[in-house]
């Protein structure tokens, strides 16, 4: 057998190991190929209203590689430290460092191979059907056709070479092989009693409760600013509570002899301090970024809802058309859109109404905004929407939505510099006026008697069915004839919404993949920390059989001790990502509820399958093991 054969057979020998990292290798490889597909696309390449997209894919692309270099290099060190044993019955045979280490450079590459091989063939089987959804995605108006993407293929072939050969000649340069009787007996070295402090313990309870009072609390352009400071005490906090509470927690329960005693719970609680000391790095790293997971698809998708929702909610017209006083071409640009919806056969109906601003008393500048019941309810009632009902001298404070700072007018009685008082008794929502915000809607008869006003402003809208064929089209054209200006301001809403789909899809389309690409490591992480305890569970649980464990007090020992291994690390993200969602419904004043249990529900589901597969095979290897 030569020396190839050999680091073969260790590789074919070891594929219960290997398996997900070499999955989860091949999983990031497809993901890169696919977007050098979609970069380098010759109709993309070429249209420059495509740049932007273009510019994302290729950004988010060497976020994955490096993302990669970084995943390869841990599990990497995760099966070298797994292998110890097998490492010194080696060099007690007579291999030498420098064969060790030959050896290990060339097992990395034939699995670097290997995932870059089937990434790339699995891209190209796929590629078709990757570019419709992804044209769909990202909203494009020209149609994705197949091509051999060779540029792709080269590309990806060379940088994951370079990245899979820089990295089997750094584990192959700073590996040690150590005491030969170190490496024999690694499996059985002793371990000291993990120690934690109650005082750091503490500490991750206020470090999480403050990040989640102030991040729960926090509205509108405060969320910004606590970001910083929040994700650092909340990444302190999952640190500490992987290395120290959770420890601190498993010795006080071990105190408690009618607990520790009762049925199972010894075996399970007698090493699990030890297993939560040794595994909180990598329980640390797969919480991190799952919430950076669960947080990146969450608000990607609460963006997309709230853009859908919000937009045509806030702004329920086709088209919109703000004339400011000295507009001199007022009546002409109201023609030219009547004009543009008669030859588009667009079915509207049009209304307008009158913004009447009052200077404010005391000499502040500020200026206050009136609009006539009798208008404000014409449109109201074309729009099917509740109409105001004043009596006496009462007034209505309005806000279209964004935001809720109508409240902040009412019941403040406002003077003007005519002398006249007005005092809204009531505050409400509403898209009836969608260019202005923080008015009051008043009795006609008392805006007649306010006499002429400082400045008044038209607006005019056009109210139909959203989606209309050549909606969109026609407001594109009107944008250009009536193009930004001081003296008025125009809005198309299917354009607008078109616009921000196309601006909007490759962001949604490549945080999905990259948030998948973070959600397969975490689970690759989780995966290699349990079968590098496989041959120490076979041992213990060999030994314990001989005192009269059966077969389902094993199974159930087994569950909780895998169940503990995947999902603390991901109910922790799952909070996380959760509280992360809330703060940002907060800070748009948009309800994500929906949404947010809709993406961690689905994450969660998917994490329970993988924990039921593993937890099968690795049931299976231990019981195999009692049998022997």
């Amino acid at each position: 057998m030569t020396f190839r054969q050999f680091a073969f057979r260790n590789v074919t020998r070891n594929k219960r190991l290997y398996t997900a990292y070499f999955l989860s290798s091949m999983f990031m490889v497809m993901v890169f190929f696919t977007f050098s597909i979609f970069a380098s696309h010759p109709q993309l390449s070429a249209d420059r209203l495509n740049s932007s997209t273009v510019v994302a894919l290729t950004v988010s692309k060497w976020i994955i590689y490096v993302f990669s270099f970084f995943f390869v290099l841990y599990s990497m060190s995760a099966f070298l430290q797994s292998r110890k044993k097998e490492f010194g019955l080696m060099i007690l045979q007579g291999m030498t460092t420098g064969q060790l280490r030959r050896m290990i450079f060339m097992e990395n590459m034939l699995i670097g191979f290997s995932a870059i091989a089937g990434g790339l063939g699995l891209g190209l089987v796929f590629a078709k059907g990757i570019l419709l959804a992804g044209e769909n995605i990202i909203a494009l108006n020209e149609r994705l056709y197949f091509y051999f993407p060779l540029q792709a293929i080269v590309l990806t072939l060379v940088s994951f070479l370079l990245l899979f050969v820089l990295i089997s000649l750094f584990i192959s340069a700073v590996l040690r092989s150590g005491k030969l009787i170190t490496l024999i007996k690694s499996d059985r070295q002793p371990k000291k009693e993990p120690k934690a402090s109650l005082l750091l313990s503490l500490l991750v309870v206020v470090l999480i409760g403050i990040s989640y009072f102030l991040s729960l609390r926090a509205e509108g352009l405060e969320a910004v600013l606590l970001l910083l400071p929040v994700v650092i005490m909340v990444t302190v906090a999952t640190y500490l509570l992987f290395t120290q509470l959770s420890v601190y927690i498993i010795r006080r329960l071990k105190r408690q002899e009618r607990f520790f005693w009762f049925r199972t719970n010894m075996l399970l609680f007698s090493d699990l301090s030890y297993r939560m000391k040794d595994n909180a790095r990598t329980f640390f790293l797969v919480a991190i970024i799952s919430t950076v997971s669960f947080c990146a698809i969450g608000s990607l998708y609460g963006f997309q809802s709230m853009l859908y929702g919000s937009l045509p909610k806030h702004n329920p017209y086709l088209f919109t058309y703000l004339a400011r006083e000295g507009d001199s071409m007022e009546q002409a640009h109201v023609q030219l859109v009547n004009q543009q919806l008669s030859e588009s056969g667009l079915r509207t109906e049009p209304a307008e109404l009158e913004l009447s601003y009052y200077p404010l008393a005391a000499g502040s500048g500020e200026m206050l905004l009136l609009v006539k019941q009798s208008q404000y309810n014409h449109i109201a009632e074309i729009m099917d929407m509740e109409l105001i009902e004043l009596r006496g001298g009462q007034a209505v404070a309005v806000d279209y939505g964004l935001s809720r700072n109508g409240e902040g007018m009412l019941n403040q009685p406002l003077q003007l510099q005519t002398g006249a008082v007005v005092e809204a008794d009531r505050a409400i929502l509403s898209p009836v006026v969608s260019v202005v915000s923080h008015y009051l809607v008043v009795p006609d008869a008392l805006l007649s008697s306010l006499g002429n006003p400082s400045r008044a402003d038209h607006y005019y809208a056009w109210h139909g069915p959203a989606g209309q064929k050549g909606a969109d089209a026609a407001g594109g054209q009107l944008l250009n004839k009536l193009p930004y200006s001081e003296a008025y301001q125009f809005r198309a809403m299917d354009y607008q919404m078109d616009m921000t789909v196309k601006n909007f899809g490759p962001m949604m389309f490549v945080g999905f993949f990259v948030g998948i690409v973070f959600f397969v490591s975490a689970g690759s992480f989780l995966y290699f920390r349990l079968y590098s305890d496989l041959d120490e569970d076979k041992h213990k649980f060999k030994a314990i059989s001989k005192l009269g464990l059966s077969e389902k007090e094993l199974g159930r020992i087994l569950n909780r001790q895998i169940s503990l291994l995947f999902f603390a690390p991901i109910i922790v993200a799952l909070v996380h990502g959760a509280v992360a969602l809330t703060t940002l419904s907060h800070m748009f004043q948009y309800s994500l509820l929906k949404e947010s249990a809709l993406v961690l529900g689905l994450f969660f589901i998917i994490q329970l399958v993988y924990f039921l597969i593993v937890r099968l095979f690795y049931t299976r290897q231990v019981r195999l093991a009692l049998r022997q």
